[in-house]
């Protein structure tokens, strides 16, 4: 089943259901008000909302209504954790899990604001799950089994030129999620051992950025979350991303290659510097849109696009 979180002038939003076309969408009222709700009480809660999502399916929910995507915030709009990998190839190696802030994760639709003059805008597209309770010292296998829903990410940063010096200074920025999280069953086949095996479309200011293979990964969901339980338990409504998507830095030759592009600008500029000496790509700037998007192999939206504005501060 799909899930999404309506605005409704609270920080935590309205719990809808969305059917598997992203055509039509329907109220959890009555079942759980808020996403986190829903994960506190999983095992009662989920086959509730699953037999919702198949009457919305076939076209007989009484009160349904058009799904969208502006009207949603992130699936889970605060987070009790959100932490991303580093699972994915890039040009430049990338540190290990990073805990981000996850008071005020963003909608699909939020503009993305250009916080001072001279900067510009990074993307940061990935994969997440968020996770039931998982239990200290879990085995990747009882890991992945923790793994309740997936989410599209575009995980901001902010490019700052430096002063007096070369290069730029990345600086965070904040996290906007697709409309949908979507249950492991729904994805089907293309859900295998803890990766996604389609593929993950990048869009920054009209030009492709990247066309990623999410299944592209060092190792699985259930790795990196058994990682993270090596010290510690993971609770119910834990986001953990895969990190920044990438594909294999070398052709069939060994040779260093990029043919499907990559998550971020960053790193088709460090591509760029490798390959011939100098990067050309520039981040993006006001009125710039990015635009994620995750494909099924019938061709329909996964997870519905993330799809955002670069706009000045109010």
């Amino acid at each position: 089943m799909k899930l999404a979180t309506y605005k409704d002038g609270s920080r935590d939003g309205q719990l809808v259901v969305v059917s598997r076309d992203l055509g039509m969408a329907h109220y959890a009222t009555g079942i759980a008000g808020t996403l986190q709700q829903a994960l506190d009480d999983w095992n009662f809660i989920a086959p509730q909302l699953q037999d919702l999502a198949v009457t919305l399916n076939h076209g007989k929910a009484r009160h349904a209504f058009p799904f969208d995507p502006r009207m949603c915030m992130a699936p889970l709009p605060r987070a009790y954790q959100w932490v991303t990998g580093a699972a994915h190839p890039r040009p430049v190696e990338a540190q290990g899990p990073l805990q981000r802030p996850s008071d005020d994760l963003r909608g699909p639709c939020d503009d993305l604001i250009l916080a001072q003059p001279g900067s510009g805008v990074d993307v940061g597209a990935g994969i997440a799950v968020i996770t039931d309770d998982v239990p200290q010292g879990a085995t990747p296998e009882r890991a992945l089994e923790g793994v309740r829903l997936l989410m599209l990410y575009n995980d901001t940063a902010l490019a700052v030129a430096r002063q007096g010096a070369c290069g730029e200074r990345i600086q965070p920025g904040p996290t906007a999620f697709g409309p949908v999280a979507v249950t492991p069953d729904e994805l089907g086949e293309a859900w295998q051992q803890g990766r996604l095996h389609l593929t993950l479309q990048i869009t920054c200011a009209g030009r492709k950025l990247g066309m990623c293979d999410l299944a592209d990964m060092r190792g699985s969901f259930g790795t990196l979350i058994a990682d993270l339980c090596r010290t510690r338990r993971l609770r119910s409504g834990s986001i953990v991303g895969g990190g920044i998507v990438g594909s294999s830095p070398v052709d069939a030759d060994g040779r260093p290659d990029w043919p499907k592009g990559h998550g971020c600008i960053a790193d088709r500029r460090a591509a760029e510097q490798q390959r011939d000496g100098r990067a050309v790509t520039a981040y993006l700037a006001l009125g710039d849109v990015v635009r994620l998007e995750v494909k099924g192999r019938d061709g329909q939206s996964v997870f519905g696009a993330v799809e955002q504005t670069v706009a000045a501060p109010v």
